[in-house]
C-alpha cells in the first residue's frame, strides 16, 4: 500500500495543498478520489498515474475533470511513499519543461 504526502517548504508552504484548495468542490472531489486510488490499488492504471517520459523518475498524477486537465508531479521516496511537490493546470498536449523542473 502506497502513501502520498505533500512536499512542504522550510517556511511551511505546501504548493500542492494550496493548488488543491484552489479547485472547485467537484474538481477537488475528483482529485481526492484519484489520490485514494493511487494509495489503495496495487497497480494503478496509467490513466491516473504514470512516470513522465525523459525525466529523472518524476511521476504525474493525472486528473481530468470535464474539459479541465490537472497534473500533480512528484517522486517516490523508497517503494511506498510518493512525495507530491508541484501542481498545475495543463493547457498544452506536452507537459511544460518549467513545470517538470
Amino acid at each position: 500500500m502506497k502513501k502520498i504526502i505533500f512536499y512542504e517548504t522550510l517556511s511551511g508552504k505546501c504548493p500542492v495543498e494550496e493548488f488543491l484548495e484552489s479547485l472547485t468542490p467537484k474538481q477537488a472531489q475528483k482529485a481526492a478520489w484519484i489520490l485514494t486510488l493511487i494509495e489503495d490499488l496495487p497497480s494503478v492504471p496509467t490513466k491516473y498515474f504514470k512516470k513522465l517520459v525523459n525525466s529523472d523518475d518524476i511521476w504525474e498524477v493525472r486528473i481530468n475533470y470535464r474539459s479541465d486537465i490537472f497534473r500533480l508531479l512528484g517522486f517516490f521516496d523508497g517503494l511506498e511513499i510518493i512525495v507530491l511537490s508541484h501542481a498545475f493546470q495543463k493547457k498544452t498536449q506536452k507537459t511544460p519543461r518549467r513545470d517538470i523542473n
